[in-house]
């Protein structure tokens, strides 16, 4: 059973998401007025996914939700009355993984949860494919730059040079790259 944190400053509607939420199979843990406190109850709670009930949302509310997605990333409904495009904009790239206009219904809640659901799943997934990537290629730059140091300093091929890496970080159980890192510090301080 997902746990649900519900945000909404109005209590009424809040109530009515909670029914609805409890209608179709979710445990909702928590109930918030403001999204001032945001991160600090979303760590407490741990909840599966954050439902936000505004009428519109405001920068206050996307700054804190900027700060939920980097630090405690789960998936974000945000049902609103504000269909600008802006919004939509901002809300998105604050972390928003669903943002529904005018459409809280109990018949609805299951498939906008679970579209959410899957849409924060995929761009993490991507989020950590380019993370992967991105690492790959500052640890390449770092081997090639140690390796134009000892080609250099010890008059080496760049073969010999790599070589000589890899023989170093087979021999002390550290990847190339850190290795590498380790030979280009040392070389800076000699130079400094």
């Amino acid at each position: 059973m997902l746990k649900v944190m519900i945000v909404d400053e109005t209590v009424e509607r809040a109530e009515v998401l909670q029914q609805a939420l409890e209608r179709a199979g979710y445990e909702v843990i928590a109930y918030v007025h403001s999204t001032l406190d945001l991160h600090r109850q979303v760590s407490a709670l741990k909840p599966d996914i954050v439902i936000i009930d505004t009428d519109s949302p405001d920068r206050d509310t996307l700054e804190n939700l900027c700060v939920v997605t980097r630090d405690n990333p789960r998936p974000v409904v945000m049902f609103t009355h504000d269909g600008d495009s802006e919004k939509i904009r901002a809300a998105t790239q604050a972390g928003v993984s669903a943002y529904v206009v005018d459409g809280m219904s109990g018949e609805r809640i299951g498939p906008i949860i679970n579209a959410a659901i899957a849409r924060f799943e995929q761009f993490h997934a991507l989020k950590r494919e380019l993370d992967d990537i991105e690492e790959k290629l500052a640890d390449r730059k770092v081997i090639e730059r140690a390796k134009g140091i000892l080609m250099k300093t010890r008059n080496l091929s760049e073969d010999e040079a790599f070589r000589a890496l890899r023989k170093q970080a087979m021999q002390t159980n550290v990847r190339l790259a850190d290795v590498s890192r380790q030979l280009i510090a040392i070389a800076d301080l000699i130079a400094t």
